[in-house]
């Protein structure tokens, strides 16, 4: 069995995974005694949380030793979904402009179990890489590193450094770099942004059937990676089979796509694909 048939049997698979509903709800800090406040309403000062404002019960001042919060709850920020989108699609500059303000409304949960902040820095990171910012993806980085100091130097300063190999590197070792993050032991986001991206400099160098594979690889085999990842490399897989002439194959990945398109520029990226491939 071919590895391509391999991958496109998982597709019904990917397509169950990225059919979920992206409804955002605002982060709330969840105490361990069960009562919740909005995060907007919070400050961290070493270590204790400040009330900032009066909300659900609580009074302006009042604060409360870390170890009684318990996780944060909600769903994902929307501006995330359109900012992956965005950076997916190669409008970093709009990307970054979602993703800063972000960034510093999530800040002081960063280190709380369930927070949005390790996300949108991981996305920010990926974004000041494939612009060329080195200072600012090194210094994401060992942000990122210092909210999860578990795992040590987070894999995401790993994929940040393979995105910034300088375009004089040759193209087969900025591949090869991007291939060692797939590896089993890696993350699946990491792994799933590192095949999307080896499956764009595949496709440059004109190795389509590759791109094709290293591209389905995303919502195949790292599946768990994002939603929106998974939707936008269903989008571009479509586009190489459309140019195989394999419409329908195209024609299936892009409508499981518009599944999770709800309030990111996919909605419309799909249905242009759509109308060509009538």
């Amino acid at each position: 069995m071919s590895p391509f048939t391999s991958l496109t049997r998982l597709l019904p698979l990917a397509l169950v995974l990225s059919a979920a509903p992206l409804v955002a709800e605002p982060a709330q800090l969840v105490f361990q005694n069960g009562r919740s406040i909005p995060l907007s309403s919070v400050d961290f000062v070493q270590d204790k949380v400040l009330i900032k404002t009066t909300a659900e019960g609580f009074g302006a001042g009042q604060s409360f030793p870390l170890t009684a919060v318990s996780h944060v709850f909600g769903d994902r920020p929307a501006e995330l979904n359109q900012a992956i989108a965005l950076l997916l699609f190669d409008r970093h500059k709009e990307a970054i402009e979602l993703l800063e303000p972000l960034l510093a409304a999530h800040r002081v949960s960063a280190k709380i179990p369930g927070n949005f902040w390790i996300e949108s820095a991981r996305t920010l990171l990926v974004c000041y890489a494939l612009t060329g910012d080195a200072d600012r993806c090194t210094q994401l980085g060992k942000d990122i590193s210092d909210a999860t100091p578990a795992q040590g130097s987070d894999p995401f300063v790993s994929l940040g450094k393979a995105l910034l190999m300088p375009a004089s590197a040759s193209p087969e070792d900025r591949e090869v770099a991007l291939k060692d993050l797939t590896a089993e032991e890696m993350p699946a986001d990491v792994a799933a942004y590192a095949s999307f991206y080896r499956s764009r400099l595949l496709k440059e160098q004109k190795k389509n059937a590759e791109a094709l594979q290293a591209m389905l690889a995303v919502p195949c085999l790292y599946p768990s990676g994002g939603l929106i990842l998974n939707a936008v490399a269903e989008i571009l897989a479509a586009d190489l089979l459309a140019g195989l002439n394999r419409r329908d194959e195209a024609t299936t990945l892009v409508n499981s796509a518009l599944r999770v398109t709800q309030g990111t520029i996919l909605t419309d990226e799909a249905n242009k694909r759509l109308e060509s491939l009538k």
